[in-house]
């Protein structure tokens, strides 16, 4: 049986949640407290899907609105969920989130379609009144200077109370099922920062000379994304390549063999043959080696690229590289060449929204069918594969030194997005998104990864507006269209984003 679960899980982003209401309502209108609270439990039983979901409960004056901040504090929330269950006054809301800095949702959801006008009691009115209070809570966060975001819809209920007046199953109307498609993706996005902040990200050698928009300051990284960069040395490495073991090998040749396809010389490019069975064993020796490494330092990412004098031990080391980091990427350990970091970073954010991540940059477009073929020499992502990525033996790495064995693959067909992580000229970080879909058009059997991708605009109209916004010049190919997901993701790392 291969293994093929994460090696280090994505954390679940931790969720606040509560409901607003107006104090004097509930000796007004008996009920309707404990209605409020109703609905507040559903929401957090559908949010537990996807996050830890902390329920304060009600919060209807401006002294509760206090606890509820220090309570949200106290339980490290990522992100906090205002249900605005009916009126409520805005000072209220405000103190929770002057005290917890975690970023707010506002969700007006109402749970019925259509009020019972004939029949409608002002306690069953506000029931379902929560849109009235948002615009004061929106104009005093506004004044405040605390961003907010607000959620419309419907609650999205499969049964209706007994104490309702009006029918409030609505779960599969598409109102409710755009809400809830919105509040999950506020949840999974949340879960980005979180896991970066505990995260570990291995850089090894040393980012390929003359590329310049790869290099970042391991600082400006961390400041922004909270993730620590692990200075690596491929020293660190050989001392792992010398503990590896038979059995070992044999572990990973297993692996090797459920999830590629070996290749036979390619038709048509000289230096692409079938791996010889020193390569093989090589590979799978310094896979082993890899994979001890990751563990060993506990790492989540790892950028990677080494040069040094031809014919030194440590070239033919990295010459094995890339089975074992297509390997690693395969099991939530996103691995980029070049010594790409903020590709890494690219590729961990779709690996922990579970979209893959795989390692790409222009290649060729191809006019006929107005398409951009985007690919890499690896590694890549098994998970989101058009069939068994095909391992093809190089005679030499292009622009690179020493031989090996690649991959040769494909993103499956069907809509993609690819997420950019550039850095501007004030040294801020950026979030190129664009979205396609990947085609059934033809590559090259040249052991590279490739994936032809059309995307909404002609060709040359969408590399232009690419080129326009700088990017770095790999990105990370995530497969479903995930603009809105990656959004915001941006939104709640404070990085800024453009949707191409």
């Amino acid at each position: 049986m291969i293994d093929l679960s994460p090696i280090k899980p994505a954390k679940r982003a931790r969720i606040g949640l509560y409901t607003i209401g107006l104090q004097a309502y509930w000796s007004q209108f008996p009920g309707l407290r404990e209605r409020l609270l109703a609905y507040g439990n559903f929401l957090r039983e559908q949010m537990a899907v996807h996050g830890d979901v902390f329920f304060y409960g009600l919060v209807d004056t401006e002294a509760e609105g206090r606890k509820a901040g220090e309570w949200f504090n106290e339980r490290h929330v990522d992100l906090v969920f205002c249900h605005s269950g009916t009126y409520a006054t805005s000072s209220t809301v405000l103190p929770v989130h002057q005290l917890c800095k975690a970023p707010v949702v506002v969700l007006n959801l109402q749970p019925t379609a259509r009020i019972n006008y004939d029949q409608t009691t002002t306690g069953e009115w506000l029931a379902h009144c929560g849109a009235c209070p948002v615009p004061e809570i929106a104009n005093v966060f506004n004044r405040a200077h605390i961003p907010f975001r607000v959620v419309n819809g419907l609650l999205g209920m499969e049964e209706t109370p007994a104490f309702s007046l009006t029918n409030e199953n609505t779960k599969h109307r598409p109102e409710a099922i755009r809400a809830w498609k919105t509040i999950a993706e506020w949840i999974r996005a949340a879960s980005v920062p979180r896991t970066l902040k505990h995260s570990r990200f291995g850089f090894l050698g040393n980012t390929y000379s003359g590329m310049l928009d790869m290099y970042s300051d391991f600082t400006m990284i961390q400041a922004q994304t909270g993730l620590h960069v692990e200075v690596l040395e491929m020293c660190d490495l050989e001392l792992f390549v010398k503990e590896v073991t038979e059995a070992d090998i044999r572990q990973k040749r297993e692996e090797i063999h459920a999830l590629f396809a070996i290749s036979g010389d390619s038709p048509s490019d000289p230096i692409a043959k079938k791996p010889t069975e020193e390569q093989m064993e090589w590979s799978c020796r310094v896979a082993a080696a890899q994979e001890k490494l990751v563990r060993a330092y506990d790492l989540d990412a790892l950028a990677y690229y080494y040069h040094g004098a031809s014919g030194n031990a440590y070239e033919k080391l990295q010459g094995g590289f890339i089975v074992g980091h297509s390997l690693l990427t395969s099991r939530g350990i996103p691995c980029s060449g070049e010594g790409d970091l903020k590709t890494a970073v690219a590729m961990k954010i779709c690996d922990i929204l579970g979209t893959g991540g795989s390692f790409s940059e222009i290649v060729v477009v191809d006019y006929e069918d107005g398409t951009i073929l985007l690919g890499h020499d690896g590694p890549f992502h098994q998970a989101i594969a058009d069939g068994k990525p095909i391992l093809r033996g190089m005679g030499l790495y292009h622009g690179k030194q020493g031989t090996g064995v690649s991959v040769e693959a494909k993103v499956r067909t069907g809509p993609i997005t690819t997420l950019n992580v550039t850095q501007t000229g004030d040294g801020q970080l950026k979030l190129i998104i664009s979205e396609g879909e990947s085609t059934t058009g033809p590559i090259m059997k040249i052991g590279n990864t490739q994936t032809p991708v059309k995307f909404r605009q002609h060709p040359d109209d969408y590399l232009a507006q690419w080129f326009h916004e700088a990017p770095t010049h790999h990105c990370a190919m995530a497969v479903g269209h995930q603009a809105s997901l990656f959004q915001k993701v941006g939104d709640l790392m404070h990085v800024r984003h453009v949707i191409l």
